[in-house]
């Protein structure tokens, strides 16, 4: 099924790098996950929502303890299904509720940690899920390559639908409302996409750098974009530049390839800032 991907590859980047066929699939894995952390990013910054992309992280580790404990399911389908309810709740309450979006995603947050901890705790399995701390892309498989390709065109067509909603209601809700806007289904759909991204992509990037993909990206477009199409396009280059630069280089190190992308990302950022200040 992958043939084709293969003998692209070989042709465009005949390096030592790209000899292996998990370096291959990491390679396409990378194309397809950036761009979408590029894209949500974008309105993660604007909104300040980079507390919330965190707490969804936790509800992903929560719905895979949940999901191979009680469910025998796959583990991946058990966050999937909790990290979307996690969102939806989280946006329902915000949108019911006086209280500030700091403090209802910080009561979902710790109680879904407090949740998968005492699962964890009753089913010893804290060994089994550590490998979702820190991820391992290069453990891709095709079958999951499958699934990202599904998840990037579904995502990028629900972002061409709701991009404008998405900008009204960052800019005002109450503005939003008033141009017939559903700010609670544009929020919806847009935590959702959040939640659906960053659940599917935990397992390769690891709890512990996840949010960091999603927020890096954008803050160094939004230092040097001048508008929102430059921000947008700006956020998806170096979301995808760091992501296949950090896989050359923790081929070349020997070290952990999520790890190696946000550093990428970091000094990028820092040097967006610095040259903004100059």
């Amino acid at each position: 099924m992958l043939t084709w991907w293969y003998s692209l590859v070989d042709f465009v980047l005949p390096f030592q790098w790209t000899e292996s066929l998990f370096m291959k699939n990491a390679l396409l894995a990378i194309i397809l996950v950036t761009p979408l952390f590029g894209l949500l990013g974008t309105m993660v910054v604007s909104n300040r929502m980079a507390f919330f992309s965190d707490s969804i992280g936790h509800g992903a580790f929560t719905g895979i303890a949940l999901g191979t404990v009680f469910a025998g399911v796959k583990p991946i389908w058990g966050a999937i299904a909790f990290s979307l309810v996690f969102a939806l709740a989280i946006t329902l309450i915000k949108h019911r509720s006086k209280a500030s979006s700091d403090t209802v995603i910080g009561v979902f947050s710790s109680t879904a940690v407090a949740i998968g901890l005492v699962v964890l705790s009753f089913s010893g399995s804290f060994n089994t899920f550590s490998s979702f701390l820190v991820g391992d892309i290069l453990s891709i498989a095709p079958m999951d390559l499958g699934l990202l390709a599904l998840v990037f065109l579904g995502v990028v067509a629900l972002w061409i639908f709701i991009l404008n909603k998405v900008l009204l209601v960052s800019i005002s809700e109450s503005l939003a409302s008033s141009r017939g806007v559903n700010t609670f289904l544009t929020e919806a759909l847009f935590t959702c996409a959040i939640a659906l991204v960053v659940t599917i992509t935990i397992q390769w990037v690891g709890l512990l750098l996840i949010n960091s993909l999603l927020v890096l990206p954008a803050a160094a477009a939004r230092n040097t974009s001048k508008n929102v199409r430059q921000y947008h396009l700006f956020s998806v280059a170096i979301s995808m530049f760091s992501g296949v630069l950090g896989l050359i280089l923790s081929y070349t190190f020997n070290v952990s390839t999520g790890a190696c992308i946000v550093l990428v990302a970091a000094v990028i950022f820092f040097a967006t800032l610095i040259r903004r200040f100059l």
